[in-house]
């Protein structure tokens, strides 16, 4: 049976920058779990960051994730990514159900680094490490995708 790593966030865990979760209710999220399939991780607060935290979004000219007030919070972020990485490792993952524009998991689509809620196609530092290391990356619009590859394993 495949594992599947999957944000903290996702499965209502209060870890995001704002203190909230994003709960994905998804049938097979229940499925997953009652079979011990998803090992959740926030990067973030992985990496050393706390709840709640500034916001931060990627610059992608600097290839700095900061926060609102210009701080560098990169080196969190990289750590976290590192961990989620270690996880997929340890415990042979090949997925990762990922919370989408997240500077950490977006797998499609990332915050511009702006902070004027601008997004531009883009991945988050996890979601590209996952992704570089042959961890295949989804997210909560994705999630059909991947229960259509784990179907065919």
């Amino acid at each position: 049976m495949k594992k599947i790593l999957i944000s903290s966030c996702l499965l209502g865990q209060p870890v995001r920058y704002d203190g909230q979760s994003k709960p994905l209710i998804h049938s097979v999220i229940d499925h997953w779990q009652s079979e011990g399939r998803l090992i959740s991780i926030c990067p973030e607060v992985a990496g050393g960051l706390p709840i709640p935290r500034p916001p931060a979004e990627l610059n992608q000219s600097l290839q700095k994730v900061l926060t609102e007030d210009g701080i560098d919070v990169t080196p969190q972020f990289i750590r976290g990514a590192e961990l989620a990485l270690a996880l997929c490792n340890k415990h042979n993952i090949g997925y990762a159900l990922l919370k989408e524009s997240s500077p950490s998991c977006g797998s499609h689509k990332v915050y511009d680094g702006s902070f004027t809620n601008q997004k531009i196609n883009g991945q988050g530092i996890t979601a590209k490490l996952l992704s570089e290391y042959g961890v295949s990356v989804y997210s909560e619009d994705t999630i059909a995708q991947l229960v259509s590859e784990i179907a065919r394993q």
